[in-house]
């Protein structure tokens, strides 16, 4: 990725607050990530969730992700950084107020970053599908000051998220998708 592709430090300025949270989501928000901050979880979703979305995704044609039910999901297609071929992944995003899309390769928590943000990396260009909508969008990186602005607004959809960065041990990376146009 060149210097050109990634954010400026000031461009996450931009972004606007969200909407008000209804208080019930936000308290089952609250509830819900407090239980993905256990070890218990940790271990289990990474081996469980993928098999339970691509079941669902085959019965309702990827319109519906389990992710969908507490966050806002999106299915994110990328091309392989070694293989060059398609992978698609759930992922929970954060939409920024100007049309666009931040997402963070938390993996869990692991100490190892996830593949699809390799793939971003190598191959900007993907495509993403957001109920049941197809987008072909271009990623960045966002680095620098722009980090904490875009880690708090991504807190206030859901709470503590940044924890999975601390425990991880690394710098997780956060991305922009940026819409191209409708597929």
């Amino acid at each position: 990725m060149t210097a050109g592709e990634r954010i400026a430090s000031d461009d996450a300025r931009d972004i606007e607050p969200l909407p008000r949270v209804d208080p019930i989501v936000r308290g089952v928000r609250i509830v819900v990530s407090a239980i993905t901050r256990t070890s218990v979880w940790r271990w289990a979703a990474p081996r469980v969730l993928p098999r339970v979305e691509q079941a669902l995704g085959a019965v309702t044609g990827r319109s519906v992700q389990v992710s969908s039910l507490v966050v806002p999901s999106l299915i994110l297609t990328t091309i392989g950084a070694k293989s060059g071929l398609p992978r698609d992944t759930v992922l929970m995003y954060t939409p920024d107020g100007h049309g666009r899309a931040i997402v963070a390769g938390t993996n869990w928590a692991s100490p190892h970053h996830p593949a699809w943000t390799y793939n971003l990396l190598a191959h900007p260009e993907a495509e993403i599908q957001v109920r049941g909508r197809r987008y072909a969008v271009r990623a960045s990186l966002i680095e620098g000051d722009a980090r904490d602005r875009v880690w708090r607004h991504l807190e206030s959809q859901w709470p503590e998220y940044r924890a999975y960065e601390r425990d991880s041990g690394r710098t997780v990376r956060l991305f922009r998708l940026h819409l191209l146009r409708a597929l």
